[in-house]
């Protein structure tokens, strides 16, 4: 069995704070797709970046997570249930679900168990949505290029093997479920260099970097943005295309 891989508890509240939130577009495209909206399972939900979304569109939401401490940052909602559980032990009953969504966290999760969990609890016609995005885009020929140095470089020998995942869109992945084709999503927010740098002190391979020694690769790099950016208060569009996949539970043989 694949160990639950703990990157973001120990920065749980940063993690809410400073994670960008998904496309209400997204949402109300799988709430389409979805034979009904009675119940989602929002597997591997951390704290809550889609969980409340769901919610706006299901009567029922079960957001679970291995992470007592993540759950614990996600907001309050009516219609949502937290649970802390492991994505391959939901405790959910069998077809009790019209939708299940993993979002930015496929990639940790042990798939060999994971998706006979999804289609136990998925109903006829239900659907699974898997998404990621990757490294951020500023659409600007001096920003993007620090960033990619500080994510391939600097922190870069400091990402999980996972991290391949993400950088592929999932597309190497075995997704056992009758795939749907899905529009384009992008998300999109207008930071400041503060909000950039705080999000930045999320990654997983940052965290690590600073665990094993010592210091903050953050803060420099925030130095030479700083020169480019245009003062503390400007405010720089952020954008990240959404890699999406969606599939039907198969019908039993």
């Amino acid at each position: 069995m694949k160990p639950f891989a703990d990157h973001f508890s120990s920065i749980a509240r940063q993690y809410a704070a400073a994670r960008p939130t998904y496309p209400p577009a997204l949402f109300e495209w799988l709430a389409v797709q979805a034979p009904g909206r009675r119940h989602a399972w929002d597997c591997a939900a951390g704290t809550g970046q889609a969980t409340l979304d769901l919610a706006d569109h299901f009567d029922m939401v079960t957001a679970t997570d291995a992470s007592a401490a993540q759950l614990d940052q996600a907001p309050p909602h009516p219609r949502v249930q937290y649970r802390v559980a492991p994505a391959e032990s939901s405790g959910l009953p069998d077809e009790s679900v019209e939708l299940v969504t993993v979002a930015q966290a496929l990639h940790w999760l042990n798939l060999d168990a994971f998706y006979p969990e999804a289609r136990r609890v998925l109903g006829p016609e239900g659907v699974l949505a898997v998404w990621c995005y990757g490294l951020q885009r500023l659409d600007d020929p001096v920003l993007d290029p620090l960033l990619e140095h500080f994510y391939s470089a600097t922190v870069g020998p400091y990402w999980a093997p996972e991290r391949q995942l993400v950088e592929s869109g999932y597309r190497t992945l075995f997704f056992p479920f009758d795939e749907v084709a899905a529009p384009r999503f992008e998300m999109g927010l207008d930071w400041t260099l503060a909000e950039l740098g705080a999000y930045l002190r999320t990654w997983s391979a940052t965290v690590r970097f600073q665990r094993e020694r010592g210091t903050d690769p953050v803060g420099p790099l925030s130095e030479q943005l700083a020169s480019v950016w245009g003062g503390g208060a400007a405010r720089r569009r952020v954008r990240w295309p959404l890699s999406l996949r969606v599939g039907r539970r198969r019908p039993p043989a």
